[in-house]
């Protein structure tokens, strides 16, 4: 394993106020069922379409955030769950949020020197990309961001779900690249207990032959993972990956 970096507590994402519980059962994708700690069984958003693999295990510790927006039906959101060899972060809203702050505050060394970041860009008529940074008269760079959370024995590997979604960005991707354009796929493996990263060619065989040929057209892959407590969650080392 790459050997960590300390994280300066003051870069990251701090996470809110967090409840601690039991997870019962996560059901038709978005909801969970959780024991909190003081007796009571709330259901929780899950903000995750994949299926989670390794990481919704029954009985496990996790952690959730409370909203008191009066609109929302769900007061409380799954963030972590404790699985034996690390916390791991559910929520897919985060790996943007980290991301563009990380490469904002200069984390991202494969991202430094530009000027303008923005996030949600249309790229056509049916189709946005997570990040667009761009240098003063000069370079643009469009940014994909993908949460990885299925790890086994070190290896991180992305899709945990046949995704055509994934596929159709990797190829908006390449159609962008220019001499003045770069791309780069992005995954954020949400979890600390990765050593490389590999496309999921067993659960969908098509993303990583569309992965391969994007790579070799000029697309970029960088992927990193995280430190995480209860505190925050922070950009941490880049892994290496294997196509």
């Amino acid at each position: 394993m790459t050997a960590n970096r300390i994280p300066n507590r003051n870069t990251g994402l701090k996470w809110p106020q967090l409840t601690k519980g039991t997870l019962i059962n996560r059901y038709k994708r978005f909801l969970a069922d959780v024991r909190l700690d003081d007796g009571r069984t709330v259901t929780a958003h899950c903000a995750n379409s994949g299926t989670m693999k390794a990481c919704a295990e029954p009985g496990r510790p996790v952690y959730l955030s409370h909203h008191d927006n009066p609109k929302r039906k769900l007061k409380f959101t799954w963030e972590l769950i404790d699985m034996p060899t690390s916390l791991v972060g559910v929520n897919t809203l985060v790996p943007n949020r980290l991301v563009k702050k990380s490469i904002e505050t200069g984390r991202v060394r494969e991202l430094l020197g530009y000027d303008e970041i923005k996030a949600e860009v249309k790229v056509s008529d049916r189709s946005r990309l997570d990040l667009r940074l761009r240098r003063n008269g000069g370079e643009t760079c469009y940014v994909e961001i993908k949460n990885c959370t299925l790890v086994s024995d070190g290896d991180a590997c992305f899709p945990d779900a046949v995704t055509s979604r994934g596929r159709k960005h990797l190829m908006e991707l390449q159609s962008l690249l220019s001499t003045d354009t770069r791309c780069v796929i992005f995954f954020l493996v949400q979890r600390m207990d990765a050593n490389v990263f590999y496309p999921a060619d067993r659960i969908d065989p098509e993303y990583g032959k569309t992965l391969r040929e994007v790579e070799k057209s000029g697309v970029e892959i960088l992927v990193y993972d995280v430190h995480i407590n209860l505190e925050r969650i922070v950009l941490n080392n880049k892994l290496p990956y294997c196509l």
